[in-house]
């Protein structure tokens, strides 16, 4: 259960942000294809190699399938008026797809010769429960993400007693499922879990109010405050707002509460101290 931002079970939320009108035009662009140049990309080897190399050549090959499917991409992106910008591919257990990270946009699959790209979640069969491949991938991106934060731009509510676990919440006062999860702070550190608050106003018009908890002496304090729905004072200075929210954007937040744990793993939306619990223990 989340306070959603953009489209969602039919429902539609506007936030004029310029990223954001890119992630649309990206989603708009579900199954992209360009036709310049077509003949030269037919030449041009996939990432994946059809001839066996070792050692360092194999290396170069790999490099260089990857600079090209880059250019590719990209090539593709200016073609349909996308200014979105590859900062990594990798390599995925399904034949001919990688996973390619996007520049404070979520991340998307794209076949190995650049022609198509996929948003949304890819699932293996054959075992007793789907497995989703897409988790681990984003994990990873998330992590590194996630290790950017600087501690003294979050407010932090330790656990009591020794730390078992450490979430990263992204959350934005507005939000009645976000009241709803801090309703559970006092059990959720007894249950020794520091929960972190990162800013994420899910539309133009609540980033004043989390400016001001986040320009306020004791952001711990105001938030208490603000999250039960007393109005702040106005009040402006260097804040974090609008990086964390642009990182939230980079990994595929579209609404709050959005949960993660240390390692980058989604964990869900709106989930009771139990239930948190029960999925970090996992």
């Amino acid at each position: 259960m989340r306070c959603l931002f953009v489209i969602y079970k039919g429902l539609l939320m506007s936030f004029t942000r310029a990223k954001v009108v890119l992630a649309c035009s990206l989603s708009l662009s579900f199954a992209l294809s360009a036709c310049s140049n077509s003949s030269q990309e037919d030449q041009q080897a996939p990432l994946t190699a059809s001839t066996p190399a070792t050692g360092e050549a194999s290396h170069i090959i790999e490099r260089n399938a990857e600079q090209r499917l880059i250019q590719t991409l990209e090539q593709h992106f200016k073609t349909a008026n996308i200014k979105a910008k590859v900062t990594e591919i990798k390599a995925t257990e399904v034949p001919n797809l990688v996973w390619v990270t996007l520049e404070g946009m979520g991340s998307v699959y794209a076949t190995a010769d650049g022609r198509y790209i996929i948003q949304g979640d890819v699932l293996r069969l054959g075992d007793k429960t789907l497995h989703n491949v897409s988790e681990s991938l984003q994990a990873e991106n998330n992590k590194k993400i996630l290790s950017q934060l600087n501690l003294k731009d979050l407010i932090v509510y330790p656990a009591q007693g020794k730390t078992q676990h450490v979430v990263y919440v992204f959350t934005d006062i507005s939000c009645p499922y976000c009241h709803k999860l801090h309703e559970q702070m006092p059990a959720m550190n007894t249950k020794g879990i520091e929960v972190r608050y990162i800013a994420w106003p899910r539309g133009e018009q609540y980033m004043p109010a989390m400016q001001s908890v986040w320009c306020s002496e004791n952001r711990q304090e105001a938030f208490n405050r603000a999250i039960s729905g007393e109005q702040l004072p106005a009040a402006t200075c260097t804040n974090p707002v609008q990086q964390q929210y642009e990182l939230g954007l980079a990994m595929g937040v579209n609404g709050t509460p959005a949960i993660y744990n240390s390692e980058g793993v989604y964990l869900g939306g709106y989930l009771t101290a139990d239930e948190l619990i029960a999925r970090l223990d996992k």
